[in-house]
């Protein structure tokens, strides 16, 4: 297994909550909330390739369909990236955009903008993450500006080499200096939270299964 492989296999394991709780200790930011899981199943980890949409007119250079060039530089690895928070009500991905992300093994596409065509991709079992759903077409509306320039989702600015976790609480974003660190304090989260969870099952009452240790887990050390 690479590295790269390891690494996302180990941030897949982990929830979005507690990777949340792990940057809230680190004192780093990266949630994003309000991005619906409207497609696939599970967790998905994987690293960005970012697309940006807006109005006006496309960047100089032959015409080329919207999303097309970042699924062409994506691998196996991959989450597309997509902003489209333009205001207007049009498609930033759509069923024949998801039918070649699947074919290039891409993981997951998370927007923050209107998603059309996704019930082809429940039926593909395409893991998208969005908080719009659309029937309108892209055409004449919105236009690519770029593929893996900086884009924002929420609040968050995200970067074409970020880490992106997504699952049915959240997506986080991780940078790639802060993943070790994300990594190392998420597993001590979810390993204290299994304790918790075989206290349960003995019987400890909650209120000290929910103790001290744990409301103060998260203090910046």
């Amino acid at each position: 297994m690479t590295p790269l492989a390891d690494t996302l296999d180990r941030l897949c394991a982990i929830d979005t909550c507690a990777l949340s709780d792990a940057l809230d200790k680190l004192g780093l930011s990266g949630q994003v909330t309000g991005l619906r899981r409207e497609s696939g199943e599970g967790r998905v980890a994987g690293v960005a390739v970012t697309v940006k949409l807006g109005t006006g007119d496309p960047p100089p250079g032959p015409p080329k369909h919207l999303g097309t060039t970042a699924i062409e530089a994506s691998d196996e690895h991959s989450i597309i990236v997509v902003e489209q928070r333009a205001g207007v009500d049009a498609g930033c991905w759509g069923g024949l955009l998801t039918r070649g992300a699947r074919r290039a093994a891409v993981r997951a596409v998370v927007a923050d903008g209107p998603v059309r065509d996704i019930d082809e991709a429940r039926d593909l079992d395409f893991p998208i993450f969005t908080n719009k759903l659309t029937c309108y077409t892209a055409r004449a509306r919105v236009v690519e500006k770029s593929t893996n320039e900086p884009v924002q989702i929420g609040t968050v600015t995200v970067e074409a080499g970020d880490y992106i976790v997504a699952d049915g609480s959240a997506v986080i974003v991780i940078k790639p200096g802060d993943v070790d660190a994300v990594l190392e304090t998420g597993e001590m989260i979810v390993a204290r939270e299994a304790a918790m969870i075989e206290e349960m099952a003995k019987g400890t009452p909650m209120s000290e299964v929910l103790g001290g240790n744990y409301e103060h887990m998260l203090k910046k050390d």
